[in-house]
Formats: C-alpha cells, sequence, structure tokens
C-alpha cells in the first residue's frame, strides 16, 4: 500500500493522483475501522453467549445427577428430623448429616424479618425430594439456591444427604449475613 501511495507521488501528475488517491484510502480505512468494530461487537456478544450457555450447562449439570434414583431408592420410614429455628441474624442449630442418610430439615422463622437459607453448594450436594410447607403445599423440584420463610413461617426440606463435605449457609436480605447470619453445613 505505502509502495502504491509513493508511486503516485513521483508520477507526472502526482497532485491529482494524490488528491483523487487520499480520500479513497481515507475511505477505505474508515470501512476497514467501521467493520472492525462491528466483528469486535458480534465477537463480544458470540462469547457472552457462549459463556452464558456454558454456566447454565455446568450449573445444572454440578448437582447429583441421578437424584431420582437416589430419592427414589432411599428409606424415608428412616428419615432424621432437624430443625433449624432462624431469627435476627442467625440459625440456632449445628447442621451435620450423614452422606446416605434421609431428611427432614425443618426450617422455622422465628424472627421478625424474612430470612433466607443460601446454601448453593449444599443443594448442590444433597437429593433433593422436595420442599413442604406445613403441609398444605409440596414443591417438587432437584434442586434449589435459597429457600426463603417468611417471619412465623416454616419449610420442610426432605432430601438424601449425598457428597460429603463443608458448605456454607447464609441469609442474603440486606446485611444479614454481614451481621453475622453465616453458617457451616457439614455432611459427613
Amino acid at each position: 500500500m505505502l509502495m502504491f501511495i509513493l508511486g503516485l507521488f513521483q508520477s507526472t501528475n502526482s497532485t491529482n493522483h494524490a488528491q483523487k488517491a487520499i480520500p479513497n484510502i481515507a475511505k477505505t480505512t474508515a470501512i476497514q475501522l467501521e467493520l472492525n468494530e462491528k466483528m469486535k461487537k458480534s465477537l463480544a456478544t458470540l462469547a457472552g453467549v457462549i459463556a452464558l450457555t456454558l454456566a447454565a450447562g455446568a450449573s445444572a449439570a454440578d448437582y447429583v445427577e441421578n437424584y431420582a434414583e437416589i430419592v427414589k431408592a432411599a428409606d424415608w420410614k428412616t428419615m432424621t428430623t432437624l430443625t433449624v429455628n432462624m431469627e435476627e441474624f442467625e440459625y440456632d442449630t449445628d447442621l451435620e448429616f450423614k452422606a446416605g442418610q434421609t431428611y427432614k430439615l425443618e426450617i422455622k422463622n422465628l424472627g421478625e424479618k424474612k430470612h433466607y437459607f443460601t446454601a448453593p453448594d449444599f443443594f448442590k450436594n444433597i437429593a433433593t425430594r422436595k420442599a413442604q410447607v406445613n403441609g398444605q403445599a409440596e414443591i417438587k423440584a432437584p434442586y434449589f439456591d435459597a429457600l426463603e420463610v417468611l417471619p412465623g413461617g416454616q419449610l420442610d426440606l426432605y432430601f438424601v444427604a449425598h457428597n460429603k463435605g463443608e458448605y456454607a449457609v447464609y441469609c442474603t436480605i440486606d446485611d444479614h449475613r454481614q451481621e453475622g447470619m453465616e453458617e457451616i453445613i457439614i455432611i459427613k
């Protein structure tokens, strides 16, 4: 390209050629820049779509894959019931479970404010049967991220503890976590 421009200046009527060539070069450069910007935006959009797709696929795959088989094979007659009371800025119980055991976790809100039982890593490592509200309603889902219990309310979670580990549980309402409403759930 540079040789072409130099050749134009060396010709006998280089002024005419240069005057014609420079606007064409500027126009070509502007078109290339515009195309580059469009390509960048398209690539950025494509990268975002791929990232969201991978995140969605990864999040579902992170949960216990054969949860339905585990729940179906479990002996619910030997289920252990554990109650956790939530009040302002605390969960009042040590939350320890044994892998392979069936549980009913009664989550009660004794506080004056609504509270969350947010435990995404814990929920990824249990086989969930259902969540039930005082015998009035059931929610059957393979997994949860968080459960909200209103003041005076109770929600029961039925599950099989599956993968051993330590998992955080916390409240995501306002500043409750910062005020100390966070504990560790253990599956042994």
